[in-house]
């Protein structure tokens, strides 16, 4: 039995031509006591779907179960066994730490001292600011007392939407070291966020973008399946370098990086006669270093594919 089963999934918002199709025929497994990752940028269809996983939405089309249980007919049962952190801070600003825990804990007819192991690490790092009300907290506090309260019942799926957006990197890394020791829990854990360097802390990932899978798999499964030789330009990165890039035959994609840019060539010759072409054209210190494609590289790669089959169709 998976945890979580999504079975053509669609979504709409509005009427006639303010129609916006949030989530196209989304198939989705999840596996019990994983630790998922639905990567995609604004947009992508990321909090729709989970807010049907989590029953605040019904579906078009197609089913989704949560531990067998089916998100539309079964929603009571649902909401006592899923843990859900929504990507707006949610919890109630003029309650301080202490009082928004203890409320949380009392809807599902709980205490926090009763599944306190459960979220000791969290509660330890923000127990000094009981008294402080939550919405004076930092943005590192605020997410880890929202994490508190989304495992005060003990739940065996936790859904968490973009739960390090606006956090500091180093709030982020500890919020990723929590995640895994949660995992260690037998607690199936859903996340999604726009980084895409935090794919490499999931067992798997999904890639989403239009409201449609483009490919899921492990994050090293990922990066396997890039099929061409990738190159970095990191010296002599300019706006005026990228654009001449761009108009360049033999050049099947270039695109900004941080502090360098991403390149793949149509073959090796087409790599020579870029580099004779720009040094022509007065880019002499340009450097070509060859790298592995990340995560970012690949989800590139799917959207450009995405994007000429549609222009094939069309």
């Amino acid at each position: 039995m998976k945890a979580v089963a999504v079975t053509d999934v669609s979504k709409s918002y509005g009427a006639g031509k303010n129609k916006v199709q949030a989530l196209q025929g989304i198939n989705l497994p999840v596996d019990k006591g994983e630790l998922f990752g639905l990567i995609g940028p604004d947009g992508a269809g990321k909090t729709t779907l989970f807010r049907i996983l989590t029953t605040l939405l019904i579906p078009e089309t197609g089913t989704a179960t949560v531990n067998a249980l089916d998100v539309v007919t079964q929603y009571k049962q649902i909401r006592k066994i899923i843990g859900y952190m929504p990507g707006r801070f949610s919890l109630y600003q003029d309650l301080t730490v202490e009082e928004n825990l203890s409320f949380f804990a009392t809807l599902f007819n709980t205490t926090l001292d009763e599944n306190y192991e459960l979220v000791k690490d969290i509660y330890i790092q923000i127990e000094k600011f009981k008294t402080r009300r939550a919405g004076a907290l930092s943005g590192g506090m605020k997410q880890k007392l929202a994490l508190c309260c989304a495992l005060i019942h003990r739940p065996s799926v936790l859904v968490l939407d973009e739960p390090t957006t606006g956090v500091d990197a180093v709030s982020r890394k500890e919020f990723w070291e929590l995640l895994k020791r949660l995992q260690q829990q037998e607690i199936t854990i859903l996340v999604s966020t726009p980084y895409m360097d935090e794919a490499a802390m999931c067992d798997r990932v999904a890639l989403i973008q239009g409201g449609k899978i483009m490919d899921i798999d492990t994050p090293g499964g990922i990066t396997k399946k890039f099929a061409n030789p990738l190159w970095a330009v990191r010296r002599g990165t300019s706006f005026e370098l990228l654009s001449k890039l761009n108009e360049m035959a033999g050049i099947k994609s270039c695109y900004p990086f941080g502090q360098e840019y991403h390149i793949v060539f149509e073959d090796e010759r087409a790599k020579s006669e870029v580099e004779k072409e720009l040094k022509v054209l007065g880019f002499n210190d340009i450097l070509f270093e060859p790298i592995q494609a990340g995560i970012e590289d690949c989800f590139m790669a799917l959207m450009k594919s995405t994007s000429d089959t549609n222009e094939v169709h069309q």
